[in-house]
């Protein structure tokens, strides 16, 4: 075969993802299909966001759209955003601006992680696994806590060996939508900093925040930087803004990172990113940060459409956990079978995530970025599937 190893690696871990979202191409342009499948816009881009596009996109000077590497203006708005919203003093040094938190989170794999290392991640969770393969590292998985998906701090303690070299926590939490609390995060810390005294090697922990901002009923947010000094923070501004097409996220390091560590990391950050392919965001992205930081979709909406689901599945039969963040919605599929559950869904044009995307077959996952109206479409077809 011509493939390398790490591209069949990736290709298979990836396979449920990409044969899914493949398929899914034949709804482009389909009159009334409801599609709550991924976290993607179903209406017109936030005024803010195309305000902040079309002001940065004219040029002002020669090198307007040069290379660009991280620029200074943009770390000072994220290092400052960052100190206010977690109470850490982050530095304009501190930030690499990447191409989402896709793009941070390759960056964090390859800052800290060598091949054949260990990254524990949690399960049910995202894209995790293929993006650690083709990094050529192991994925290890940890389930989350049964029923209630909370952080299983003795789950990951399970899953750590001699080889592991990075912990990735997800809260918001995607697909569950849990937030884990200051406790659960203080106990991992506790964990992860005897899991390293006794291998003789530094664990590290990524904290994976895209959803940050997306959070309901006014639950607080602690992230895991707080409580382990040891910590990369990655986040993306295509969840907040609902335009996942505009790449533009960053990699952020703990100021609590003792100053030689945190110095030597700094210095790797632009030439991993070179080496890695150019990944920094696009000049007008960058340039369009200090106005993009104050322009958010409508959470009070999004948990209204969550309130009408929740209500709505809940009284008809449907076992669903609550979602405390995010914009997802996840469920039980009835009759334990999702790929059948959503094949069902399908036939009746709604389409959900069936959740052997995050390698749980008897699962699903909403999106509650669509619109109310295609929700109320949805919900005839979802009651008559209940079982």
């Amino acid at each position: 075969m011509s493939l390398s190893r790490r591209a069949r690696a990736a290709q298979e871990a990836i396979e449920p993802v990409t044969s899914f979202f493949l398929s899914l191409r034949a709804l482009d342009g389909q009159p009334g299909v409801v599609d709550l499948t991924f976290g993607d816009p179903h209406e017109m881009p936030l005024p803010g966001l195309v305000d902040a596009l079309r002001a940065n996109v004219e040029p002002r000077t020669e090198d307007w759209f040069a290379y660009k590497t991280s620029l200074a203006p943009a770390r000072e708005t994220v290092a400052a955003g960052l100190a206010a919203e977690l109470g850490l003093p982050f530095g304009p040094e501190d930030i690499a601006m990447t191409q989402g938190a896709f793009g941070a989170i390759a960056v964090a794999f390859r800052l800290v992680a060598d091949a054949g290392d260990e990254v524990v991640i949690p399960e049910p969770g995202w894209f995790y696994a293929p993006m650690l393969r083709a990094a050529d590292v192991v994925p290890v998985r940890a389930p989350l806590a049964a029923g209630s998906f909370d952080l299983d701090v003795e789950a990951v303690a399970r899953a750590i060996t001699p080889r592991t070299r990075v912990v990735v926590v997800n809260s918001p939490a995607n697909p569950t939508g849990r937030v884990y609390g200051r406790d659960r995060l203080d106990e991992l810390a506790t964990v992860l900093e005897a899991a390293s005294a006794r291998t003789g090697r530094r664990i590290w922990l990524l904290s994976d925040e895209p959803y940050r901002r997306i959070r309901f009923d006014g639950i607080g947010f602690t992230s895991p930087a707080a409580c382990y000094p040891w910590t990369l923070v990655d986040y993306s501004y295509g969840k907040i803004l609902l335009a996942p097409g505009q790449r533009l996220g960053y990699l952020a390091l703990s100021p609590r990172i003792p100053v030689a560590e945190r110095a030597e990391l700094r210095a790797a950050l632009v030439p991993l990113q070179m080496g890695l392919g150019w990944g920094f965001p696009d000049a007008v992205m960058q340039y369009s940060v200090p106005a993009l930081e104050k322009v958010s979709i409508d959470v009070p909406e999004l948990a209204r459409r969550r309130d009408l689901m929740v209500g709505a599945l809940g009284a008809a039969g449907y076992d669903l956990t609550v979602p405390e963040g995010t914009f997802y919605l996840w469920s039980v599929a009835p009759g334990g079978d999702a790929v059948a559950f959503a094949g069902a869904l399908a036939e009746r044009g709604v389409y959900v995530l069936p959740g052997t995307v995050f390698d749980r077959p008897g699962h699903f996952r909403i999106s509650l970025t669509a619109t109310g109206d295609m929700l109320e479409r949805a919900l005839p077809a979802l009651r008559e599937l209940a079982g």
